[in-house]
């Protein structure tokens, strides 16, 4: 079975059909820019795009970088705070036709490692964290989805911990990659002293560099870079678009 895929970035709104059983694409994914100001009615109106450029027409699912309640936007940390209020769920269902579920983009990134990358097989406590602009964070308890977790905003030296330790925060400071690895230890440390997970998976594009940073981390709890990459937004909102989006069971790994 295939379900729509929608990715809802600061950069780029992406989208592709996913196969449920994979997790991989079914068609080329379609791109476009995200528009500025990103406006509710802007994201919808290029959202829907998106699924019309691919001929798609069936359920959507979507992760959107907010806390998501009921398909409400509460959280506006990166994004236009005109969102904050806004329900996209209802929006996008109302333009599309067929059912939609939105979720954090974060939560559907850590669904799809959790079902088909690096994740899978875990039965403890798992978080998932994604490093770019911000630090998104989705956890997991036997494969089970707590939703819309903030521990990127957790405070560490009186500030974000995302303000120090993002991928954002490593460009805009110019910091070399073990000076970085120090930040981020730091607030790995932290999180394990708070958590005790038994698995932590770092995704976002920095992962694909993850033999530059992860070997110089001191934390105790193993620490892996993501699997899915770039398909880890799209087919995990996907794959929340299902019945059991957030009750992604526990499979064996290979």
């Amino acid at each position: 079975m295939d379900v729509f895929g929608l990715d809802i970035g600061g950069s780029g709104i992406k989208g592709a059909p996913v196969d449920m059983e994979t997790g991989e694409f079914t068609a080329d994914r379609v791109r476009i820019k995200t528009p500025q100001p990103a406006t509710p009615e802007a994201i919808v109106q290029t959202a829907v795009e998106v699924v019309r450029q691919s001929g798609w027409n069936g359920p959507v699912g979507c992760g959107f970088p907010a806390v998501i309640k009921d398909g409400v936007v509460q959280t506006a940390a990166n994004i236009d705070e005109s969102n904050v209020g806004f329900n996209l769920q209802k929006s996008l269902e109302d333009r599309l036709g067929h059912a939609v579920r939105i979720v954090n983009d974060a939560d559907a990134a850590g669904l799809a490692e959790m079902r088909w990358g690096a994740g899978r097989g875990v039965e403890g406590l798992a978080l998932m964290l994604t490093l770019g602009t911000g630090i998104g964070t989705a956890l997991f308890i036997r494969g089970r989805l707590i939703p819309n977790t903030e521990l990127g905003h957790i405070e560490i030296r009186g500030e974000d911990a995302e303000h120090r330790a993002a991928d954002g925060a490593r460009k805009r400071d110019d910091l070399s990659w073990k000076e970085y690895a120090e930040r981020l230890d730091e607030y790995v440390t932290t999180i394990e002293r708070l958590l005790w997970p038994d698995l932590i998976i770092v995704g976002g594009g920095i992962s694909k560099k993850s033999e530059k940073f992860l070997p110089h981390l001191t934390i105790r709890t193993e620490i892996v870079p993501a699997q899915m990459h770039n398909n880890a937004g799209i087919s995990g909102a996907a794959l929340a678009a299902t019945t059991e989006a957030t009750e992604t069971r526990v499979t064996a790994r290979d």
